[in-house]
């Protein structure tokens, strides 16, 4: 399954993931911090949906309520309750 999340309070403007059988295939950020957005797409590839959700809701980024990780953990949510 493919699936594009719009995150909200923070500088990446798109996630896109593809998911298999609750595992995580890849996820690709558009805009935001490059270096650190390809660390942590490279980290969760292989990973659970479930896992990487646990691991990654709740992260903020300086004084922000969010951050990447937290969006990225709210994209994943999203496309396991749209594939149900």
């Amino acid at each position: 399954m493919t699936f594009s999340y719009r995150p909200t309070g923070v500088c990446s403007t798109m996630i896109d993931l593809e998911l298999e059988d609750g595992i995580i295939q890849s996820v690709r950020f558009t805009g935001g911090c490059n270096g650190n957005l390809q660390g942590i797409s490279r980290l969760v590839e292989g990973m659970g949906v479930q896992d990487a959700i646990e691991k990654l809701q709740g992260i903020q980024c300086g004084w922000k309520p969010t951050s990447c990780p937290d969006q990225l953990s709210k994209a994943l949510a999203a496309a396991m309750k749209e594939e149900k």
